[in-house]
C-alpha cells in the first residue's frame, strides 16, 4: 500500500487538485509577472499565488489563482520547461477579473 494519500496522487499527464502554493510555486509565478503585466496592460502591485494546480508533461504546466490587489484575482496558465532546456517559465494564457470563489479550472 502506498503512503501517498488519495488527495495527493496525480496521474502522469493529468491535472492535480487545487492546493496551497509553496515558495517554489511563488518563485515560478514571480518569473512571469512582467509577461503578465505586458500582456494584460496593467501593473500589478500585488502578485500573490493563492491556489495552484500542476500537470506533469515534458516540463510542468501550472494553473495559478493569483491575487492582484483590490479584491481582484487572475487565473494564469504557465509552462515551465525541463531544466535541461535552460529556458524559464512562460505565461501561456490568463483570465482576468476573477474572484476568490471562481474555480481554478483548465482553460
Amino acid at each position: 500500500m502506498s503512503d501517498v494519500g488519495e488527495s495527493e496522487r496525480q496521474l502522469h499527464g493529468g491535472w492535480s487538485i487545487s492546493r496551497a502554493p509553496t515558495s517554489v510555486d511563488q518563485a515560478i509565478l514571480d518569473k512571469v509577472k512582467l509577461q503578465y503585466e505586458i500582456r494584460a496592460s496593467k501593473n500589478s502591485g500585488e502578485f500573490l499565488a493563492v491556489l495552484v494546480r500542476t500537470q506533469i508533461v515534458s516540463g510542468t504546466n501550472y494553473l495559478f489563482k493569483v491575487y492582484i490587489g483590490e479584491r481582484t484575482y487572475s487565473h494564469l496558465r504557465v509552462f515551465e520547461p525541463l531544466p535541461c532546456t535552460n529556458k524559464g517559465p512562460v505565461l501561456v494564457d490568463f483570465q482576468q477579473n476573477m474572484t476568490m470563489d471562481d474555480k481554478l479550472e483548465v482553460f
